[in-house]
């Protein structure tokens, strides 16, 4: 199977710029391997069964772009993504321009909070001051293809689902940002709720560059599961997970049909043929040609299914990727 297998064509006046209203998004309902219907978000909490059980990921958004003052000969700011952090203080990141950048040196990002290059390959920075301003200076780290020449306020709310709680993604879990606490509350009249935590890393995003997947290298991302969600993911009927990164901290965390509370990491690359453990449905956006995002939906749903779908959602207008319209997979196909 190669990366070219999961490749389409979208119009880009379908990649949306701005957050839809939430709770008023289009959903697509796909049953693979052959029924596709039109619907709204709002009508979600209709469509889970008794005894599906809804997993969301609860992992909170941090303002990850920080901009330091311009190094020696630079007329420009040094811009920093926060990718990982090693420990409160210690994060690997991102640079640019990534050259300029030697160990050593110090990043100066506002009066009270600086710091310094320890390594280089991959970047780690070792902050000092207030980490606080991280939270006051920061800018919400939208992706590239919300063509805005910066992030506004708006995002910080916008770019976060209602129930983030865990800080520490770099990206938001978009599935999560269509509910409203008032949808949230209806399918909790109806089925159980469970939270998992999976901080969103570069592993998500980062793009494939391999046209043959078995060469491609996911990083790894910390998730975490509480003793309580263990509990009720044991005696599940029907696990419905909201996003990938949810069908990935679940997938990941599972042993022999059985969830263990704790913590731990996972680099799990599920593309078709993969066979699915414990997710039996799924709520997703619609995701970038040739990205890891699509291969997971792909061995879902099907990749025939998942053609033909994104062919359909172009032909009726859908809006594509974080900010976008939805599908509801109403089971897998193994």
């Amino acid at each position: 199977m190669k990366r070219s297998d999961f490749s389409y064509h979208l119009p880009p006046d379908l990649i949306a710029q701005e957050p839809r209203e939430r709770g008023r998004s289009r959903m697509m309902v796909v049953t693979p391997p052959d029924s596709i219907e039109h619907d709204s978000f709002a009508n979600f909490p209709a469509r889970l069964e008794p005894g599906d059980v809804l997993v969301v990921n609860d992992t909170r958004v941090i303002p990850a772009r920080l901009f330091a003052r311009p190094l020696r000969g630079m007329s420009r700011p040094v811009e920093v993504l926060l990718t990982r952090a090693a420990s409160s203080d210690v994060w690997e990141v991102w640079a640019k321009p990534a050259k300029r950048v030697k160990v050593g040196d110090e990043l100066h990002f506002s009066d009270a909070l600086r710091a310094k290059v320890l390594d280089k390959d991959p970047i780690v920075l070792q902050f000092e001051g207030d980490l606080g301003e991280i939270d006051r200076i920061g800018v919400m780290p939208l992706p590239p293809y919300i063509a805005r020449p910066e992030a506004r306020e708006s995002d910080r709310q916008s770019y976060q689902t209602v129930y983030a709680a865990e800080r520490g993604a770099i990206a938001a879990p978009t599935a999560g940002l269509h509910f409203t606490p008032e949808i949230l509350e209806q399918i909790a009249r109806r089925n159980e709720i469970v939270r998992v935590t999976l901080h969103v890393g570069i592993g998500t995003f980062e793009p494939v560059k391999v046209d043959d997947l078995t060469q491609h290298v996911m990083h790894s991302e910390r998730y975490e599961i509480g003793a309580e969600a263990a509990k009720t993911l044991n005696a599940a009927r029907s696990i419905v997970a909201v996003g990938t990164t949810t069908v990935r901290t679940l997938e990941s965390a599972v042993r022999d049909g059985r969830f263990e509370a704790g913590r731990g990491e996972t680099d799990i690359f599920i593309t078709p043929g993969y066979r699915f453990k414990i997710v039996d449905k799924l709520l997703t956006n619609f995701h970038l040609p040739e990205s890891t995002l699509l291969m997971l939906v792909s061995a879902f749903a099907g990749s025939e299914t998942v053609r033909r779908a994104y062919s359909e959602a172009i032909v009726h207008r859908y809006l594509f990727y974080s900010y976008g319209d939805c599908m509801f997979i109403t089971r897998r196909v193994n």
